[in-house]
């Protein structure tokens, strides 16, 4: 598969899986080298404890190319979309608008995403986990309208690092749903969830997650962009 990282596909007991070997990571100047998997395996373990199934099933495992990130392939609805660009703003009513730009042909276009829960929900998600890499590509329409969200190598920095193509909620009040979820969080990361971390991630990576949760919680907001800090993956897909 296309990615900066060594990505295959493969089969697990007749289920189809994508396999990242930790010997095939690219090293990254903020990330600790070899980390990467562990951090997507981090990833799923919160998605799970929110209840919200962000992130399809994944694991550590070791493959042919040694131990790595194997997670379950999830195929999207080439009828569905999520985040896109487009020409004119009408051609997507009710979306939310994200930035403008210009194509390489030098046309006018703008990024949007959709105006829906499953989406705020991965929004509100990466702000849990500083995910330092949402882009469009990383969103998975599936049929029915659930989204999940895939490659999160780049996360649980304690650095506050989150760039993602999810801005359209900025600074909007998180509802009793979100909120919900993100108490069950704090209190997990209190409990077994800490403990199923901490081969996973540092100590102080992990108390980072806890101080993001609860300023979440404080704040009642989705987080603005920071203007010290890149806001948009680059490229955005």
């Amino acid at each position: 598969m296309p990615a900066s990282n060594a990505t295959f596909v493969g089969e697990v007991c007749g289920t189809t899986v994508v396999y990242k070997p930790i010997a095939g990571e690219r090293p990254l100047w903020d990330f600790p080298d070899g980390t990467l998997a562990a951090r997507e395996r981090a990833a799923y373990l919160v998605s799970e404890a929110l209840g919200w199934d962000v992130v399809p099933l994944t694991f550590l495992r070791d493959g042919p190319h040694g131990p790595g990130m194997v997670q379950v392939w999830q195929e999207p609805d080439d009828a569905e979309d999520a985040v896109t660009v487009v020409r004119d703003l009408r051609e997507r009513p009710g979306w939310l608008h994200v930035f403008d730009g210009v194509d390489d042909r030098d046309h006018e276009v703008a990024l949007v995403h959709e105006d829906s829960a499953a989406l705020r929900r991965m929004a509100v998600f990466d702000a849990a986990i500083n995910n330092a890499d949402r882009k469009g590509g990383h969103v998975l329409p599936m049929a029915g309208g659930h989204r999940y969200g895939v490659d999160h190598g780049v996360s649980f920095h304690t650095d506050p690092k989150l760039r993602t193509v999810l801005w359209g909620w900025a600074g909007s009040p998180l509802d009793a749903d979100e909120l919900g979820g993100l108490h069950v969080l704090a209190e997990a990361l209190d409990e077994d969830l800490a403990d199923a971390l901490a081969p996973l991630l540092t100590a102080f990576e992990i108390e980072a997650t806890r101080r993001r949760v609860a300023r979440l919680l404080r704040v009642g907001a989705l987080p603005i962009p920071r203007g010290d800090w890149p806001a948009i993956p680059w490229p955005p897909f």
